[in-house]
């Protein structure tokens, strides 16, 4: 199978109705790759644990998103964006550790995001004088570690630590709520265009995805 056959189906993977990221693991575990859930009998899908004879249905059911999974292939080609699938080498491998990490992640930058050193920093969006002056001191006194400084580019904290890592030459990398398509909130456009030369911007979603209030929460984890 090709790469680019075997990035199809994983984009696609993540697409199908009712299947997260647990139950898609346990799909490529049992059916062998991403590719082969898509070919896989009915039957033999209901066997696999956790699926049953709905979801079983709705994978059936699913060649459709190959179609999305296509324009989503021609997006991340054209904007010089990585698409890293749990087994691949440069995932972040600490987030295997997480129970529910994600299937699939998107990346632009030029960080390493298994970096032995990792730091992430966030807090408040209306933070004290006092939070603004410890994040600053935190980011200055790690600026010759060579750490790799992670936030949500959210307004407040995120957004200082993601400053300041850009000032004191440390690499960053923002996790983002939404598409590579887009950025919220558009008042860091600016050190995101920064951040992709001297680190980076992660996010599990696909272009298209608003920044939801439920996609927050969910991207914490990471």
């Amino acid at each position: 199978m090709s790469q680019s056959q075997e990035l199809l189906h994983q984009i696609a993977l993540t697409l199908i109705d009712g299947v997260g990221d647990v139950l898609s693991k346990n799909l490529v575990a049992y059916c062998g790759s991403s590719e082969q859930v898509f070919k896989e009998k009915k039957s033999h899908l209901e066997k696999i644990p956790g699926i049953g004879s709905v979801v079983a249905s709705k994978i059936m059911a699913s060649q459709h998103v190959l179609h999305r999974a296509e324009e989503e292939i021609e997006f991340i080609n054209t904007n010089g964006i990585s698409a890293l699938f749990f087994t691949d080498e440069k995932y972040p491998q600490r987030l295997k550790y997480c129970h529910d990490s994600p299937l699939l992640v998107y990346y632009k930058g030029n960080a390493d995001l298994n970096n032995s050193k990792i730091v992430s920093v966030v807090g408040t969006r209306t933070p004290s004088e006092y939070g603004k002056h410890m994040t600053e001191k935190l980011i200055k006194d790690l600026s010759h570690s060579g750490v790799l400084v992670v936030s949500g580019l959210a307004y407040g904290i995120d957004v200082l630590a993601h400053k300041e890592s850009l000032s004191n030459n440390l690499d960053t990398v923002g996790v983002l709520a939404h598409g590579l398509d887009r950025l919220y909130p558009a008042a860091h456009t600016n050190y995101a265009k920064k951040m992709v030369q001297q680190g980076g911007l992660l996010t599990e979603f696909m272009s298209q995805t608003n920044p939801d209030r439920e996609n927050f929460p969910k991207r914490n984890r990471i």
